[in-house]
């Protein structure tokens, strides 16, 4: 990495509209800190997350295509969802949105 240059999502952020009205915040930040604490050589410009209601609470799938990395959580909760979320990074900013809005 040549000095001065960011690295993935640290940079400014921002969710959707969809995001904002459908996922829970705490559910929002935990997302942004699975990111961010990535243990990868490197990341994709695209993070996917997979939410998925369980009867325990919130089941997280955490993927990106390259280099391949795969992630699951469990997080009991009473507000959990079922949804797919985009996390992209284009060097300027990093946009949290759901699949539907890409």
């Amino acid at each position: 990495m040549q000095e001065g240059e960011a690295k993935m999502f640290e940079n400014q952020k921002f969710l959707t509209r969809g995001i904002e009205s459908e996922i829970p915040a705490w559910l929002v930040h935990l997302m942004w800190h699975m990111v961010l604490t990535m243990e990868v050589k490197e990341k994709d410009y695209l993070q996917v997350f997979t939410l998925t209601k369980t009867p325990a609470g919130q089941h997280i799938v955490h993927e990106q295509e390259q280099p391949p990395y795969r992630y699951e959580l469990d997080v009991p909760c009473d507000d959990a969802v079922d949804a797919k979320v985009f996390v992209i990074d284009d060097l300027t900013h990093s946009t949290m949105l759901l699949a539907e809005e890409y």
